[in-house]
């Protein structure tokens, strides 16, 4: 039986290392959805060029070739909509979106965040885990919403800190555990299992019929490779 594949777009702003493993995932032949587009705000993002070399269609729609913000996102969106896209990714993308744009996309966009939400909302992630003294890291997909790193938590990946690690050994474990988790979560959005509902994520996994909300979350090891067996197991 085929598969009707959910249609997703990328949205970049610099190396589209998540895009190209979501890129990757979406090859496979019981894959949920297909990358059709991908977009980023700033030309010189080399995410566009490996866009290009995997066949998929790239475009940089530039915050600085537009009068303002709005106008901006008016010309992302119709772009989308050139697509027939389904779901919105954001995979790196730097520039915080309106509410308005959120709005429009709302439970068909999702984010991957470089920690444990609520925790360290913004930038440098890494560093602050580290300065923080924390001994659990990790990363986050969640649906996008009008606060930044906000929204409602659909998948999360622990990475442990070990006392040697340094900003960049857990930025490099931490990333692997995103490349792990992305595009488990994003099938889970494609195939309608975890849906945004009201403010919280509805899911539905492997036939349970109990319509008890669930959460996700792989556990990874000290080489940041997730334990995908572990996505059999789900707490109530």
């Amino acid at each position: 039986m085929s598969i009707t594949k959910k249609r997703v777009a990328v949205l970049i702003s610099g190396r589209g290392s998540n895009m190209k493993t979501l890129a990757e995932a979406a090859s496979g032949p019981r894959a949920s959805y297909e990358i059709v587009g991908v977009i980023s705000d700033k030309p010189e993002a080399t995410g566009l060029n490996h866009a290009a070399a995997l066949d998929i269609e790239a475009r940089a729609i530039s915050r600085k070739d537009f009068p303002d913000k709005t106008t901006h996102e008016a010309a992302i969106d119709a772009q989308l909509k050139r697509w027939n896209v389904e779901i919105v990714a954001l995979a790196g993308y730097m520039r915080l979106l309106s509410a308005d744009f959120v709005e429009t996309w709302k439970g068909r966009m999702v984010n991957i965040h470089p920690s444990l939400l609520p925790l360290f909302k913004g930038l440098d992630t890494h560093r602050r885990a580290l300065e923080g003294g924390l001994r659990i890291h990790g990363c986050t997909v969640h649906f996008v919403t009008a606060e930044m790193d906000g929204g409602p938590i659909i998948a999360q990946a622990a990475v442990p800190v070990s006392p040697d690690d340094n900003e960049d050994s857990l930025t490099r474990r931490v990333l692997a555990a995103e490349h792990q988790l992305y595009p488990l979560a994003l099938d889970l959005v494609a195939t309608g299992r975890a849906q945004l509902v009201g403010n919280r994520v509805a899911f539905d996994h492997l036939g349970a019929s109990s319509g008890r909300e669930r959460i996700l979350s792989p556990s990874t090891g000290h080489d940041g490779e997730a334990d995908l067996e572990s996505l059999a197991r789900f707490t109530p």
